[in-house]
């Protein structure tokens, strides 16, 4: 940590998968690894299942080739401090935050991520919808395999890499404290979040997910946005062939989210975003927890 001063944070939560907002539109922070997990501890923090650094594309270097289509860049780390490509919930998330600051209107806007930009349109009525991009389906095949049980996983990309699992019951995927054992281990060499599906109805599905670098969470932007494309191959069912879109409604634990797939192949999610809480912390806790 650079700063001497109080740094301000917010608390929000899209379908209960929450986040801790840390505003750095300069780019001055440092926050290493460790001191993310710490911000992130539920017991010894502020508690969250990632966070999200809001910065200027321009001063970021990771960003600074969007920052022609997108003003801000959503620097997302998984709870443990760990950087991840993308977070569809923390999209959505992020851009309730820019609302709530007054740093842009309801409407369309374009997010830099580190997996590319996102467009996002806020809605009167709350929700947010997220253009996540496409799909891939790499072909390699996968097993994931728990307590025994195994179930073959298809291997979906949403920016960040998902093995989808159908299951008769979402109980079989056990406490998802721990990362579910996959293999081949080559297919994901960085890891992967690993969604156990079941069946609800027409179009309706229920999930599980263990999120690489945070456990279990609540729910997964880009995990159901996998599920829903995963859902509509095993359902036979593909826009681009079909010229139609297709819908699948996505419950999680902390709610349900709306997936379409258009036929060009752009997948969007829908569901709400909230900010529930302001405030800020010493920098002279952070190093001391680190020790420092």
């Amino acid at each position: 940590m650079t700063s001497t001063q109080r740094i301000a944070f917010l608390k929000g939560h899209g379908t209960e998968n929450d986040f801790v907002i840390v505003p750095d539109p300069d780019g001055r922070l440092d926050l290493p690894a460790a001191a993310v997990a710490r911000i992130c501890d539920r017991r010894a923090g502020v508690g969250g299942d990632g966070l999200l650094r809001v910065v200027r594309s321009a001063v970021h270097p990771e960003a600074r080739a969007q920052a022609g289509e997108a003003e801000w860049f959503m620097d997302y780390r998984n709870g443990d401090g760990s950087i991840a490509e993308m977070c569809g919930n923390g999209v959505r998330v992020f851009a309730r935050y820019l609302l709530h600051a007054g740093l842009i209107e309801a409407g369309d806007l374009a997010i830099a991520t580190r997996a590319g930009v996102r467009r996002v349109h806020l809605a009167k009525s709350g929700d947010v919808t997220v253009a996540m991009g496409r799909a891939e389906l790499p072909e390699e095949s996968v097993v994931v395999t728990l307590d025994g049980r195994s179930w073959p996983a298809r291997n979906v990309n949403m920016g960040n890499p998902h093995a989808v699992a159908f299951v008769e019951d979402l109980a079989h995927a056990g406490d998802l404290y721990t990362a579910p054992p996959f293999s081949p281990a080559a297919v994901y060499p960085d890891g992967v979040n690993v969604e156990f599906v079941v069946d609800r109805g027409p179009r309706h599905v229920a999930m599980r997910v263990h999120e690489r670098g945070s456990g279990e969470t609540r729910s997964c932007g880009t995990g159901a946005c996998a599920v829903a494309v995963a859902t509509a191959r095993r359902d036979g069912v593909d826009p681009a062939v079909t010229g139609t879109p297709v819908t699948y409604t996505v419950d999680v634990l902390g709610g349900s989210l709306t997936i379409t797939e258009l036929p060009d192949g752009t997948v969007e999610m829908t569901g709400p975003a909230v900010i529930v809480a302001e405030g800020s912390f010493e920098p002279e806790w952070l190093t001391g927890a680190l020790g420092a």
